[in-house]
């Protein structure tokens, strides 16, 4: 099966615009058994400079070694002042995901963007269909949030099935997020 990777990289990106290195909480993640956890290296924005706090992504492999589900989660700490259009930055997470699809042959229908939250922050997500030649292969949500001190991006996508199969469980890391907050 195609699973490309490149995707869930690029989520993360979005949301780093206005970020910088200012000191914060780490956000709080409780992985069960069976993930494969990386912290990722700090973004970097057009100048060199690191941009994001924390990035993590963990993976979910079937049997054989194969990821069925991938989850990645992006804390920012904001410029003072700086105010993040999280529906304008949800959109553009879709954008480019589904621009990266197109690219890799794939085709994409997804939901409207919809409230929802992350921990208890009041977020945005939307949830991608990715087919090739009329088959469902991947599914995709994207969940974008943000407050005064802090900005968040979290992606989780799998193989049709492995999505499927996983949802209830990434849903339970979901809601467990504790999102820290600038000391």
């Amino acid at each position: 099966m195609i699973y490309p990777r490149r995707t869930f990289s690029l989520i993360s990106l979005c949301l780093l615009f206005g970020a910088t290195g200012a000191h914060a909480a780490d956000a709080m993640i409780t992985w069960p058994g069976g993930w494969e956890v990386e912290s990722l290296p700090p973004a970097s924005d057009a100048t060199g400079q690191p941009t994001a706090q924390l990035r993590q992504r963990a993976v979910k492999n079937d049997p054989n070694g194969d990821p069925i589900m991938v989850v990645e989660l992006t804390q920012s700490s904001l410029q003072p002042g700086h105010e993040v259009n999280v529906q304008g930055v949800l959109l553009e997470m879709r954008k480019s995901v589904q621009i990266n699809f197109v690219r890799g042959g794939f085709q994409s229908v997804c939901t409207q963007v919809h409230p929802s939250t992350l921990s208890n922050i009041p977020a945005l997500e939307t949830t991608c269909t990715i087919t090739q030649n009329g088959g469902h292969v991947m599914t995709q949500t994207l969940v974008a949030a943000a407050n005064k001190e802090m900005a968040w991006s979290l992606s989780y996508a799998g193989s049709a099935a492995g999505y499927e199969a996983t949802k209830d469980e990434v849903m339970r890391i979901r809601e467990g997020l504790r999102l820290g907050v600038a000391d």
